[in-house]
């Protein structure tokens, strides 16, 4: 009667165990009679003597026990996601390999993309000779200005466009000058610049104000622009060049400008409000006017800023010299062209061929060139020939680490090397040079059990992008100059006409959105004959990108992803808590252990506050942005909906996809302006004020008349 009940007892707990879901709920008769029955079963044991259900319970365990694999094979997709992964130690480089409470985070090595072959069409890539072996002394210059560029420029052989601007350009003839970036365009102008106004009959008096007009598109260039006319007027102290620019003290300007100015260096934005609001600014003397860096001046928005220069100054000079130096040939520098040139001599430096042909004769051949010149050939660019381009396909989990260790690896493990690292946007500079500072270089914080060996190196991480003060930019631009080791995180800011020496390598984060912003980024390095390379990351869905630049004739090499993270092997510090100085493994689990060590010291600082989850988020944000607005022409690789939020949010040392990014609210305020337009006209008026006081990346920090970073149509 007891194994009776017993066995009955078992089975309406057994029921009531089940999910309700499978087998519904018990009814009432049954669950009272099963309450009688565990009653009566407690008052029958209430005894010492074991019950007969400790015999039976064992084998109904058992049965239980046994069916936990089973529904871990059933659901293995959830187990996979809810099970605790491998522990690795957060002590780097230290014997203290104590436990610590590890949160979960997914793998860097699972559920990736697979990496595809990446198939480089064989193209013939134009070169361009920098060096000729024809001298400065050959020229008829002043013997004191060949000295100078002899001794202080360091400098006895001209490039291919000085050996061909230069004799053109003393004769006085305007010019269009379109040659590689880090090919000596600057000095190009520049001495002719110096020669013509230190051989004027009636010497030149400060108070003349400027002979000569240079505008450039960026403060930095400017600032380098205007050191090198202060070296080569050195012999000639009568002459007093100057420069303006956004971020400065308009006052001081001002004060600048009403005591002289003869070579005036400017970006046109600045120059158009001292137009506008300085009454002792005059143009009645300008002999030169100089568009350095053309096709980027225009692609800033500043077309509206260079037709009131130009109409300022044609207003008081009819005569005078006009010059635009290009890197690349766009419709806008052939329209800018024909409105500012006359009669110009078309210089164009693409094969060793045009170096042998007379200047002259060819300036005849080729005045009409740039209109008529045809697409493929307007977008082909020349390479310098000690330049190496590199390619490599990382999945978006390993951004961050891959980006982390090939900073390691050349700055650590190799010896005088110099890094330029672009991102699309001023929050990821930001981002990542907070990052690295406090997880790469900081000795406390979320290391303090154990440094990276490279705290003790000399790393130096300097930013630059348009978002900094002036005074700041000015202070990292000099630093960095003067180094002779280091890493620059940037955006395009410094992608032109910078000529920062000493560079060895160029690191693309973030592709550029075109051939032309390529080329101008990679010219940082491997500048005026000097050896240099270039590394473009890009994910496993945008390895079309090559063919795209496959078709301008550029050519990449590609490199390996293990072959980056291969430099985490040659220090102990990134080893895992398994890790053992005798059984020294070097295969690509190793690889795999030790990236995730360093993508775990990254994760633990994001997540070690709310205030820095929210910053990684932002600067997520500011990424997907950027990357919506690639060209229609590159939509179909650089597409949002191509990117796993999940793994993107991975490389930002976020554990998660976030849920709270506020594009769609954006999307939906915009929805709303085109449906009122009462309120849409009320918004633009209220956001133009304060528009036109920011500071954008380019800009010249005008109160009214600032130059828009928009692009012409």
């Amino acid at each position: 009667m007891a194994a009776a009940e017993d066995l009955l007892l078992n089975v309406f707990e057994a029921q009531a165990a089940a999910p309700q879901t499978l087998l519904g709920p018990l009814p009432a008769p049954a669950k009272r009679q099963a309450k009688a029955t565990k009653r009566k079963y407690h008052a029958a044991t209430a005894g010492e003597t074991p019950p007969v259900k400790q015999r039976r319970e064992a084998p109904l365990f058992a049965a239980k026990k046994t069916s936990v694999p089973e529904t871990q094979r059933t659901l293995q997709g959830k187990v996979q996601k809810t099970a605790s992964p491998k522990k690795y130690s957060a002590g780097i480089g230290s014997g203290n390999q104590e436990e610590k409470p590890c949160v979960k985070t997914s793998s860097l090595f699972k559920n990736n993309p697979e990496i595809p072959e990446l198939h480089r069409p064989a193209v013939k890539q134009a070169r361009e000779k920098v060096f000729t072996s024809d001298a400065f002394h050959e020229l008829d210059l002043h013997p004191h200005l060949i000295s100078t560029i002899n001794t202080v420029l360091k400098m006895s052989s001209m490039t291919s466009v000085q050996k061909q601007s230069i004799p053109a350009l003393l004769e006085g003839r305007d010019a269009l000058v379109r040659s590689q970036t880090g090919s000596g365009k600057t000095l190009a102008y520049c001495i002719p610049v110096v020669q013509s106004l230190q051989a004027m009959e009636t010497k030149i008096q400060r108070s003349d104000g400027p002979y000569a007009l240079v505008l450039v598109p960026t403060r930095e260039l400017a600032l380098q622009s205007f050191d090198t006319v202060q070296k080569l007027l050195k012999p000639f102290t009568w002459i007093v060049p100057g420069v303006l620019m956004g971020g400065e003290k308009r006052k001081s300007e001002k004060a600048r400008l009403r005591k002289g100015i003869n070579i005036l260096i400017s970006t046109p934005g600045r120059l158009v409000d001292h137009i506008k609001s300085t009454k002792n600014i005059h143009f009645s003397r300008i002999q030169w006017l100089i568009l350095d860096e053309a096709d980027r001046i225009l692609d800033l928005g500043f077309e509206k800023d260079i037709t009131v220069i130009l109409n300022a100054v044609n207003a008081e000079c009819q005569r005078r010299q006009n010059v635009l130096l290009s890197a690349t040939l766009s419709e806008g520098v052939t329209r800018l062209a024909d409105i500012s040139l006359h009669n110009p001599v078309s210089i164009s430096v693409l094969d060793e061929s045009r170096d042998q042909s007379n200047p002259k004769d060819k300036a005849a051949q080729e005045v009409s060139r740039p209109q008529t010149c045809d697409k493929p050939e307007s977008e082909s660019f020349a390479i310098p020939v000690s330049l190496h381009q590199h390619v490599t396909l990382v999945p978006s989990k390993l951004r961050l680490v891959c980006l982390a260790a090939f900073i390691l690896q050349k700055c650590k493990f190799e010896s005088g090397q110099k890094l330029i690292v672009f991102f699309s946007s001023c929050e990821l500079v930001e981002f990542h040079h907070h990052l690295f500072l406090q997880t790469l270089l900081s000795r406390s914080g979320p290391l303090a059990s154990g440094q990276l060996p490279s705290a003790s190196l000399g790393l130096t991480f300097l930013r630059l992008h348009g978002h900094m003060e002036q005074e700041e930019r000015t202070a990292v631009f000099q630093e960095f100059s003067h180094s002779q080791t280091g890493i620059l995180l940037c955006t395009d800011v410094a992608a032109r006409g910078l000529d920062l020496p000493q560079v060895t390598w160029i690191v693309q984060y973030n592709a550029p959105s075109s051939p032309a912003e390529y080329i101008h980024r990679i010219g940082r390095t491997a500048r005026i004959g000097c050896p240099g390379s270039s590394l473009l990351v890009l994910a496993p869905s945008e390895a079309e990108y090559v063919d795209s630049l496959a078709s301008h004739k550029i050519n990449v090499s590609e490199m390996k992803l293990g072959d980056i993270l291969s430099v985490l092997l040659r220090d102990d510090c990134f080893h895992g808590k398994r890790w053992n100085q005798k059984s020294r493994a070097g295969g690509p689990q190793e690889i795999r252990e030790r990236a995730t060590v360093l993508q775990t010291v990254f994760e633990d600082y994001v997540h070690s506050s709310e205030s820095r989850v929210s910053w990684a988020k932002k600067a997520l944000q500011s990424f997907i942005r950027a990357y919506a607005t690639y060209p229609r022409e590159l939509k179909h690789i650089f597409h949002v909906r191509c990117l796993h939020l999940g793994h993107v949010a991975k490389s930002f040392g976020l554990r998660d996809a976030p849920t709270n990014l506020s594009v769609s609210t954006l999307t939906k305020k915009k929805a709303t302006l085109l449906r009122r337009p009462a309120l849409r006209r009320k918004t633009q008026r209220r956001h133009r004020g304060l528009a036109e006081t920011l500071l954008s990346e380019y800009s010249s920090g005008l109160d009214a008349g600032g130059a828009k970073a928009k692009k012409p149509s």
